[in-house]
């Protein structure tokens, strides 16, 4: 059984277009899990009504303590504990292509135990040329220094470090108990998906980097904090926000 994990918080005006990419899935054997993040906006309200009519069935798990990778836990032992064997998470502001659980169905089913989507602009945002090609190539340079980086090539990693995105991958729920699953840290405090990543590559070398898993994210964070700066969040949390609540682009 799949789980498609979703963290939302104060989400009401994005998530509805993730919701629609979900239910355009050509794949619809898996189970939505929302998990609102103590979100003050109507964002349960419109996966609620959502739910109604939806192709799959929609639960919505609450986390009061604030942070994604916080939330995606919660969300990921809750769809464990409720029967779920493959995990896949996105977030609500991002959408998936349409044959985004066929494919890492498909992943999984070949014997992966982790697999790191690929991160691709929002088209409906109207990325520009720079946007489309040259932050996405940074990205991908960033991830090039961090295959090489010290700290992630010690004897006890049993394959090499990939580029990974939290709102675009998929597990196994053995690999993640295992592994001991997403950091239930505040956003400001690290990367949750790069922990993830390393924990699993302690345990597993059975770890994929497919191009061919596409999400398209939203380029509000780019937009509001510059290249440099999110380059530098992304960097170790180089650069941060003031304050905790400016983290939360909206």
């Amino acid at each position: 059984m799949i789980a498609v994990v979703v963290p939302a918080y104060n989400e009401a005006a994005s998530i509805g277009a993730t919701l629609e990419a979900l239910a355009r899935q050509t794949d619809h054997g898996f189970r939505l899990v929302v998990v609102d993040n103590a979100s003050t906006d109507d964002t349960a309200g419109v996966v609620r009504r959502f739910a109604a009519t939806a192709p799959f069935p929609v639960e919505i798990v609450t986390e009061d303590e604030p942070g994604a990778g916080t939330a995606a836990d919660t969300g990921f032992r809750h769809a464990i504990a409720t029967g779920a064997t493959l995990l896949a998470r996105t977030d609500a502001d991002c959408l998936p292509a349409p044959d985004w659980v066929a494919t890492l169905r498909t992943y999984i089913g070949n014997g992966f135990e982790l697999v790191c989507g690929r991160s691709v602009p929002r088209r409906d945002e109207r990325p520009s040329w720079a946007e489309r090609h040259v932050f996405p190539a940074a990205v991908r340079l960033a991830a090039l220094y961090g295959r090489y980086r010290k700290s992630h090539r010690t004897p006890e990693f049993r394959t090499p470090y990939v580029l990974v995105h939290g709102h675009n991958l998929a597990l196994t729920a053995d690999l993640y108990q295992r592994c001991g699953g997403t950091a239930r840290e505040a956003l400001e405090d690290g990367s949750e998906d790069v922990t993830l990543l390393n924990r699993a590559r302690r345990e597993t070398d059975r770890i994929a980097r497919a191009e061919d898993l596409v999400v398209e994210a939203s380029l509000r964070r780019l937009r509001a904090w510059g290249a440099r700066r999110t380059l530098l969040w992304y960097w170790d949390r180089r650069w941060r926000p003031p304050t905790s609540l400016q983290v939360h682009v909206r």
